[in-house]
């Protein structure tokens, strides 16, 4: 099988290209030179061309905060251009793989996000994504929308790596305790895409949720990341009223995942050992 990835250095595009030959799929991997997601026909016109078999969307514009004031790049880019990416491939008779975020949700409660709640973006970021969802569906083929959260990896920007930045010069971090939500290894979702994408349209899709267990807050993600990384560090919870951010973040970033479990037999993946996994990969790239 042949799939053609919109993305090339992200978090799961990179997981994607690294991992797809284990699972004898082969990833055309587009850049933005060849596939610029703000231009929504140029990404159209690409699936027109394509010899793949399936279409997976692994890119985005994720910058949270900036989105606040980059709405129309975002829409284009989270909206405009996965809904083009849809039309393309349900004109072609193709499978359309894209990947969405809990930011959909507006974050109250404690009960895990089912994915038929109702939605409610709290910022720009959370907007554009869900603007995307919709033009997915209103496309008329075959196509999956996985939501996810708290993406980890070995590249890329990303909460691990920012700790371990910070906790090359300080012995305390005061971090976020009362978000909490399920850290997620790229390398997983990347699994999971390809495992989607092997069944094709074989089974029922629409929109499935994804995320890493057990669910936990960023202070105690935190503790793990140096607990595991052997570094002296104390984590300090602190609320998320003493950390101002320009786009608010949701408290309740939980994801109940049983929908893909029952459709595609895929359990939740253990972050913790993800994180070991990530964490020796760092390593060895530094000796």
């Amino acid at each position: 099988m042949k799939a053609l990835v919109f993305g090339h250095n992200g978090q799961v595009a990179t997981e994607l290209r690294r991992r797809a030959q284990a699972q004898g799929v082969t990833v055309e991997a587009l850049d933005r030179s060849l596939a610029d997601l703000s231009d929504p026909s140029q990404c159209a016109a690409v699936i027109g061309k394509t010899d793949a078999e399936v279409i997976i969307n692994a890119a985005a514009y994720t910058a949270v905060d900036q989105a606040e004031e980059e709405r129309d790049l975002a829409q284009r880019i989270n909206g405009d251009s996965p809904g083009a990416m849809a039309r393309a491939a349900a004109e072609r008779g193709l499978p359309f793989l894209h990947i969405s975020t809990d930011y959909v949700f507006d974050g109250s409660g404690t009960t895990p996000w089912r994915t038929k709640n109702p939605t409610g973006p709290l910022g720009a970021y959370g907007q554009t994504k869900l603007n995307g969802e919709r033009q997915i569906a209103e496309a008329g083929g075959s196509y999956a929308i996985l939501r996810t959260s708290w993406v980890f990896s070995a590249h890329g920007k990303n909460f691990v790596k920012t700790i371990l930045r910070l906790a090359e010069t300080r012995d305390r971090l005061t971090i976020v305790a009362d978000q909490i939500g399920g850290p997620t290894p790229a390398a997983d979702i990347a699994d999971t895409l390809l495992k989607m994408a092997k069944t094709g349209s074989e089974v029922e899709g629409g929109v499935f949720h994804y995320s890493g267990a057990p669910n936990v807050s960023w202070a105690d993600f935190a503790r793990e990341i140096v607990s595991q990384s052997g570094l002296p560090v104390q984590i300090e919870d602190i609320p998320t009223e003493a950390y101002p951010t320009p786009a608010p973040r949701p408290l309740n970033s939980r994801l109940d995942c049983s929908r893909l479990k029952d459709v595609f037999e895929i359990q939740r993946p253990d972050w913790k050992a993800g994180l070991a996994a990530i964490l020796s990969e760092l390593k060895s790239a530094i000796s």
